[in-house]
């Protein structure tokens, strides 16, 4: 109980965390992002939101063949939370090393981090289920996953709407089909767009891409752990 008062205490503060405006230069790379976003033809949104939505769901079916279905029931929230960092030291390892080759190689291996990473990220998210007692053989578990990844990987506004879904998921999960994908590829791409062009250097790309991972899984780890603290402490007090 010590130690779920103290987890409580911490969620106020990434509560803050996430919801506090992002500085004046990622505002204005946004504003940018957007401006050349909707210079983009139609059809070709329509090509890259279809080749993405098709990458993250062969990428969440590839997961979860590979995740341990073992359930930690019996394990208090510290436990799990031990257990989560654990994995995350081992994923953001190999998350900085294929970051670190493929920005070795320049443009082309550059290109090909974007599935690469993208699969490692998928893969965390299945275990951080996993260790926190949710199936994501379920597709309300796969969509919660979904939710998690964007409210990592997303500009101020959608950043907000997607915390409120997360912290009334019982709710809200009765209202979702599926994800808006145009949204979702178009959030993560303008979110890592300026540090990933910057892999696509040779020699430098190595440095910005190890770099670059390292960051990227730390906000992913720190967003899985509270996003699945929330569900945790809420189920606890549902069940008395």
């Amino acid at each position: 109980m010590e130690y779920q008062e103290k987890v409580r205490e911490d969620l106020i503060i990434w509560r803050s965390k996430v919801l506090k405006r992002s500085g004046l230069f990622n505002q204005l790379s946004k504003k940018a992002q957007t401006k050349i976003n909707g210079l983009i033809p139609e059809k070709a949104h329509k090509i890259i939101t279809n080749s993405i939505k098709n990458m993250v769901k062969a990428t969440l079916v590839g997961s979860n063949m590979i995740t341990n279905k073992k359930q930690l029931n019996d394990k208090s929230l510290y436990e799990r939370d031990e257990l989560l960092k654990e994995k995350l030291i081992t994923y953001r390892k190999t998350a900085v090393v294929e970051g670190a080759g493929t920005g070795a190689g320049g443009i082309f291996l550059g290109l090909a981090d974007f599935p690469l990473l993208l699969s490692i990220k998928m893969k965390f998210l299945f275990d951080a289920a996993a260790v926190y007692g949710y199936d994501a053989n379920k597709y309300e578990e796969r969509l919660f996953i979904l939710h998690v990844f964007q409210l990592a990987f997303s500009s101020d506004d959608k950043r907000r709407e997607t915390l409120a879904i997360i912290e009334n998921w019982e709710e809200k999960k009765e209202t979702l089909v599926d994800m808006d994908w145009q949204v979702f590829q178009q959030e993560y791409r303008d979110y890592i767009d300026l540090v990933k062009l910057l892999q696509l250097i040779p020699g430098f790309g190595a440095i910005v891409g190890a770099y670059a991972n390292h960051n990227l899984f730390d906000t992913l780890g720190e967003t899985a752990m509270n996003a699945y603290r929330i569900r945790f402490l809420a189920a606890k007090q549902l069940n008395g």
